[in-house]
């Protein structure tokens, strides 16, 4: 039987849990961002969160609920980096062990984050599916808890938070616009915006370099697929059940950017809001400047997920920035 999909009151429950462990992160006005879409646009800065992106939410929420019996036995996740943070970073907090299986090449800030926090990162892969699926096998044969990234309620209840933070800051948001790897935050977003105003639109982004949570919506129908995107963060091969169904009852609209637009995006989030910016975490900003005529003079709220970009993401960013449009070439990536 499928897991039942979250409601409003568990967002609000969840918002309960984490709230003695996390502060509400900020909503913010640039005028230059304003300028740059044509739209009134407020930033949800995930990237401030202690782990730099939003689904520490939803890790607090679900390790916090673990039977004793499952904290003994330790948690399992597969990671390219944000969720196994987020389960190291809950795990570090009640007391349990935590491994976090990640693919070879995995972002080495984000890996770094997760050892930092206690936990045993294992290599395994080439990429997020690979790892997931190595990391599914020895958590069942361990008897652990295995956490996947998208097809648990409370994760996605938790991450929810995000929005019902946005809205409660910010009621007369007309659009949201949220990155897309599995769909958690989407997800999330499309629960607590459609029980507080319907009107409200949710908007999805992914590469197209890794389109299979965009084609499975559209397709209504699970979906595998490449995975050739530079951006850690979207890089999934395969569609998840659980945030699928809810995006397939509430997202409105779903769109897809080339990485070079992200990598656009990337440079200009960093250098207007002067913070630090992933590229999945500057996906939604990618998204409005390709819908720039449809968004014009809307309220429109963008998540930027997350800000773990590592040195050498960042120097090759800076350097492909540098050059000429016309002899950009795409980066080798993450």
């Amino acid at each position: 039987m499928s897991d039942p999909s979250p409601q409003l009151r568990d967002v609000l429950d969840a918002q309960r849990v984490i709230a003695p462990h996390l502060d509400p992160t900020p909503v913010r006005r640039y005028p230059s961002l304003d300028g740059l879409v044509g739209a009134e646009l407020f930033v949800k800065h995930e990237n401030h969160l202690p782990t730099g992106a939003f689904k520490v939410r939803g890790g607090i929420n679900l390790v916090s609920r673990l039977a004793p019996e499952q904290l003994d036995a330790g948690v399992f996740a597969a990671s390219t980096g944000n969720h196994g943070q987020s389960v190291a970073y809950a795990a570090s907090l009640f007391g349990v062990a935590a491994t976090i299986f990640v693919p070879r090449g995995a972002n080495p800030v984000k890996v770094s984050s997760m050892r930092s926090l206690g936990a045993t990162v294992i290599e395994h892969g080439v990429d997020f599916d690979e790892a997931r699926e190595r990391c599914d096998e020895v958590a069942v044969a361990r008897g652990a808890r295995y956490i996947h990234s998208g097809d648990e309620p409370l994760l996605i209840a938790g991450v929810a938070t995000a929005t019902l933070e946005l809205l409660e800051r910010e009621p007369s948001i007309e659009v949201i616009v949220v990155p897309v790897g599995g769909g958690s935050g989407a997800a999330g977003a499309c629960i607590v915006a459609k029980a507080i105003d319907p009107r409200i639109v949710v908007i999805g982004v992914q590469s197209d370099a890794a389109p299979a949570a965009y084609r499975a919506w559209r397709e209504r129908r699970p979906v595998a697929d490449e995975m050739h995107t530079f951006a850690e963060g979207l890089q999934t091969r395969v569609s998840f059940e659980l945030p699928q169904r809810i995006l397939a009852e509430h997202l409105d609209d779903f769109v897809l950017v080339a990485d070079d637009e992200l990598r656009a995006a990337t440079l200009q989030l960093i250098e207007l809001t002067r913070t630090l910016v992933e590229p999945a975490g500057a996906a939604s900003l990618a998204a409005v400047l390709k819908l720039r005529e449809r968004l014009a003079g809307k309220r429109v709220a963008i998540v930027c997920s997350g800000g773990n970009i590592s040195p050498a993401q960042l120097r090759e960013l800076l350097e492909w920035g540098s050059r000429p449009a016309t002899g950009r070439e795409p980066l080798a990536g993450a």
